[in-house]
């Protein structure tokens, strides 16, 4: 025999046990209100209410699914037509269960559930709406985060540095080792001495930054040989050599 998911067994077998709940919840619709114990109040709640939204949705399928249940046809067409419309603002909570004073002579604890019809409040109506608008804005908030996580590269930052790793004016190694366009100063960074293409040195040192400019160079940190001459100072030997010849 199966275990009930919920609360004590009512009746001798499961059987019986819908049976009973069935006629419970014929009465609480004929009548609105019903007194029994708590234990059965507590298992007609689920299947009344589970009734109901039946009823809500009006069409063919839940009338026969209520049918299933219900065997008086005009108790269904009562909660089809005059309790499913009392209840359409809800979103549940079709029943109110009120613990009242034992039964007399066994001393089982009683209660009272019925329905409830009555309509909402205009505050608990904003209440409502309000708790919705709440709920609906945070989750556009998690899907817009969720979206702006996604379209950011992950590597963007890095490279940017990589790009220009001593600042303005510097710039890393292209992928054969050769030099971005611009750039023509050498740096190695374990001397920290830049080399100009003038530096007798220049082709023999292996870049590991490169500069565009020799201020840009000494920015960095980089100084240059003490050996090696001036840019302009190479410029005018040069311009001497020339008018010599």
């Amino acid at each position: 025999m199966p275990t009930p998911t919920k609360g004590p067994r009512l009746g001798g077998g499961p059987a019986h046990e819908r049976l009973i709940l069935a006629n419970l919840a014929q009465a609480l619709f004929e009548h609105d209100r019903i007194t029994t114990t708590q234990a059965k109040a507590k298992r007609l709640r689920p299947l009344a209410e589970r009734l109901v939204t039946f009823a809500k949705r009006g069409d063919l399928h839940a009338r026969r699914r209520v049918l299933a249940v219900i065997s008086d046809k005009s108790v269904v067409h009562r909660l089809f037509t005059e309790i499913a419309p009392d209840v359409a603002e809800r979103q549940g909570g079709y029943t109110r269960i009120t613990k009242i004073a034992p039964r007399k002579g066994d001393n089982a604890p009683m209660a009272v559930i019925e329905l409830v019809r009555e309509s909402l409040s205009p505050k608990q109506a904003t209440v409502a709406e309000a708790e919705g608008a709440t709920k609906r804005a945070a989750k556009k908030s998690t899907a817009k985060k969720a979206a702006a996580t996604k379209a950011e590269p992950a590597a963007e930052a890095p490279a940017a540095e990589a790009d220009a790793p001593y600042g303005e004016g510097s710039a890393a190694p292209l992928a054969d080792g050769s030099a971005p366009e611009g750039f023509t100063i050498k740096g190695n960074e374990d001397s920290k001495k830049y080399h100009t293409p003038e530096s007798p040195w220049y082709d023999q040192t292996e870049a590991e930054v490169w500069f565009a400019t020799q201020e840009a160079a000494e920015a960095a940190g980089f100084e240059a040989p003490g050996t090696m001459p001036d840019a302009e100072e190479a410029a005018a030997e040069e311009s001497a050599e020339g008018d010599k010849a």
